[in-house]
C-alpha cells in the first residue's frame, strides 16, 4: 500500500495506491485502486488511462457506461479492463481515458481498475467499496507482518523484504516469482535485458529457509506443495528444468517485442525467458537443501515424493561431471563450473542427510561414492595453488561470487584455511567498497553478452553473511550496514546496482531480499553470542 503526497504552491495533495487484499481462502481480486485526496487547498488534478494489450500488440475496444469505463482487447488474449470512476471522463483520440478535475481541502476522488470477468459481478460496483477495501487491506497487512517471529537487528527492513516475498507469492499455487517485471536493463542502453516473472527452482531452498525462520510455516508449506507438484513431474530419465511458469507450465519461449524501447533506449525488450531448457546442474541443490530444510523444520515429506527425489539424486549421480551454462545462466558456451560441482554435492549430502534422518531407503553405497567423489573433484581441480583459492570453473585463475555459498552450504568450514584465502581473493577481485560483482567480464566464462554489469546485490549480502560466519563480525556489520544504504526509499532492491548507485535489473528482485533476510540473521546472532548489545 503506497501513499505518495504532493506538495505544491496549490495545496498538499495525497494519492493512494493499493491492490485490495483481505482474507480470502484461496485467490485475490485482480483490482488496481487509486485514491486522490486534497489534504489543504484546491489542487488540480490530471488523469490519463491508457492501457495497451497483448503487449502493445493489440488493439482494443472503448464503450463508456454510467460510472465506468470498458477497454477490451481484440487480440487473442480477449482481456477486458474496467476503469470505475464519479469523474466524468471524455476518450480522446488514442482510445485513451482523460479527465482534469479540481478537489477541495478534505475532498476525495476514487480509481478502480479491474479486470472483466464475464458472468461475474464486480465487487467494486459497491459504493462502499473503495473505503472497505482500504480498510481491509490495511488489516490483512498488519496482521501478517505481525506473524514475523524475527526480534533482532534490522526488524524494520527485514520485515520490509518480508512483505516483498510475500507480495511475489502466487496465493494460488504457492509459487515465488523472482521478480514482477520484464525488460529493466542490467546495463542502461545494453541487451542485458530479461524477463524474470518466473519461479526459479534454483530460488527453492533460500526461499524456504527465509519464510521458516520469520514463522511463515503457511507459505513455506504451499511453496513446498509447488516444488512437490513439479518433482512428481520429472522428465523421463529424473531430471527437470531449472524455471517453470508460477502455475508450473514449462514452455516459456522467449521473444522480442521490437515495437517496444525499454528504459532509456534498452533494447531489445524480451517476454518469456530462452534460459528454461539450459542446463544447470546447480539447481538439485537447491532443490534438496529445500526438501531437507522443510522436513526437519516445516512436515515430514510424504513418500511419493521420496520415491521421485531418488529418482532425481540418482540422476545426479550419473551427471554431475557434465559441463553446464551454470549459476548465471551464461549463453556463450557450457563450463565445468565450481557452483554446479558445489551443488551437485549439496544434492546428494541432502539426500543421504534425509534419508538417513528418516530411515528411508535409497542405494547407500552409490550416493556415498558419488558425494566423496564429487568431494575430491572440487578439492583437487577446482583449488588454485598458485593464487590460493577456488576458482569460476576448471581451466581458469577467476574466481566467482557464487562460491561464496561454499561455506554457507556446509561444504567447507567457514574458518578453513583455504576458504580464508578464496575469501582474500575474492575481496581484491570482486569487491569494490562492499559491493560485490558476481564476476569480472574480462576474466570469466563468456556470457554470450556484450557489455558490463553492475554489483549483485545479492551477493554482496553472501558476502556480508560469510564474513560473519568466518569470525569477522564487525566488519561483516559494516557491509551489511553500507548495503542497507542503498536501499530506494521504500527498502527495496532490484538485482544490480549500476556505476551511480541506480538500480539495475527487475525490480524488486526476490533472490535479494532473501539474501538479505539470511544475512540479517546470521549477523545478529554473531553480534549477540560476542557480547554487542547494539
Amino acid at each position: 500500500m503506497l501513499i505518495t503526497r504532493f506538495l505544491a504552491s496549490e495545496g498538499v495533495a495525497e494519492v493512494s495506491d493499493f491492490m485490495p487484499v483481505g482474507f480470502y481462502p484461496h485467490d485475490h481480486p485482480r483490482t488496481l485502486v487509486r485514491r486522490v485526496k486534497t489534504v489543504r487547498g484546491n489542487v488540480r488534478f490530471d488523469l490519463h488511462f491508457e492501457p495497451r494489450f497483448d503487449y502493445g500488440r493489440a488493439e482494443h475496444t472503448v464503450e463508456q457506461r454510467d460510472g465506468e469505463v470498458i477497454f477490451a482487447s481484440k487480440g487473442p488474449d480477449g482481456v477486458a479492463l474496467r476503469l470505475r470512476t464519479a469523474v466524468p471522463l471524455t476518450i480522446d483520440a488514442s482510445g485513451a481515458g482523460v479527465a482534469t478535475f479540481h478537489l477541495a481541502a478534505g475532498e476525495t476522488a476514487a480509481f478502480v481498475m479491474e479486470e472483466v470477468e464475464p458472468g461475474m459481478a464486480s465487487p467494486s460496483a459497491d459504493p462502499d467499496f473503495v473505503a472497505r477495501a482500504f480498510k481491509d487491506t490495511v488489516n490483512f497487512w498488519r496482521s501478517w507482518i505481525g506473524k514475523s517471529h524475527y526480534t533482532g537487528r534490522w526488524r524494520e527492513i527485514v520485515n520490509r523484504s518480508a512483505l516483498v516475498l510475500k507480495l511475489l507469492v502466487s496465493q494460488t499455487h504457492g509459487s515465488l516469482l523472482a521478480a514482477a517485471t520484464f525488460g529493466r536493463p542490467e546495463e542502461i542502453g545494453g541487451e542485458r535485458n530479461w524477463d524474470y516473472r518466473y519461479t526459479w527452482i534454483r530460488d527453492a531452498s533460500f526461499t524456504v529457509y527465509a519464510l521458516i525462520r520469520l514463522g511463515y510455516t503457511d507459505e513455506a508449506g504451499a511453496f513446498m506443495r509447488w516444488i512437490y507438484e513439479r518433482c512428481m513431474d520429472l522428465n523421463p530419465d529424473g531430471s527437470m528444468q531449472i524455471m517453470y511458469g508460477h502455475d508450473g507450465r514449462k514452455v516459456l519461449t522467449e521473444e522480442t517485442l521490437p515495437h517496444l524501447e525499454g528504459y532509456r533506449g534498452s533494447k531489445p525488450v524480451r517476454i518469456g525467458n530462452g534460459a528454461y531448457d539450459q542446463l544447470q546442474l546447480d539447481i538439485y541443490g537447491e532443490l534438496m537443501d529445500a526438501v531437507y530444510l522443510y522436513n526437519k523444520y516445516g512436515e515430514p515429506i510424504p513418500h511419493d515424493l521420496w520415491v521421485n527425489l531418488v529418482r532425481l539424486v540418482d540422476w545426479v549421480t550419473e551427471h554431475w561431471q557434465l559441463a553446464d551454462e551454470g549459476v548465471w545462466e551464461v549463453r556463450g558456451g557450457r563450463q565445468e563450473f565450481l557452483y554446479s560441482r558445489l551443488m551437485c554435492w549439496v544434492a546428494v549430502d541432502r539426500g543421504i542427510r534425509l534419508a538417513d534422518r528418516r530411515s528411508l531407503p535409497y542405494p547407500h553405497d552409490k550416493w556415498r561414492m558419488t558425494r566423496d567423489a564429487i568431494y575430491h573433484d572440487i578439492m583437487s581441480n577446482f583449488w588454485n595453488p598458485e593464487r590460493q583459492c577456488f576458482v569460476q570453473h576448471k581451466g581458469t585463475t577467476t574466481v566467482d561470487a557464487s562460491n561464496l555459498l561454499m561455506p554457507m552450504v556446509k561444504f567447507i568450514s567457514p574458518t578453513d584455511p583455504r576458504w580464508l584465502s578464496t575469501l582474500r581473493v575474492m575481496d581484491e577481485d570482486l569487491v569494490d567498497d562492499s559491493l560485490v560483482y558476481r564476476y569480472r567480464n574480462e576474466h570469466a566464462a563468456d556470457d554470450g553478452l556484450s557489455g558490463d554489469e553492475g554489483t549483485f546485490n545479492m551477493c554482496s549480502f553472501w558476502y556480508a553473511e560469510v564474513l560473519a560466519r568466518s569470525g569477522d563480525a564487525q566488519k561483516a556489520r559494516f557491509v551489511f550496514e553500507k548495503m542497507l544504504g542503498y536501499a530506494n526509499h521504500l527498502g527495496l532492491y532490484s538485482e544490480e546496482l549500476g556505476p551511480h548507485g541506480e538500480h539495475l535489473g527487475n525490480f524488486p528482485q526476490a533472490f535479494t531480499h532473501l539474501g538479505l533476510i539470511s544475512a540479517a540473521y546470521a549477523i545478529d546472532r554473531k553480534l549477540s553470542d560476542a557480547g554487542w548489545l547494539g
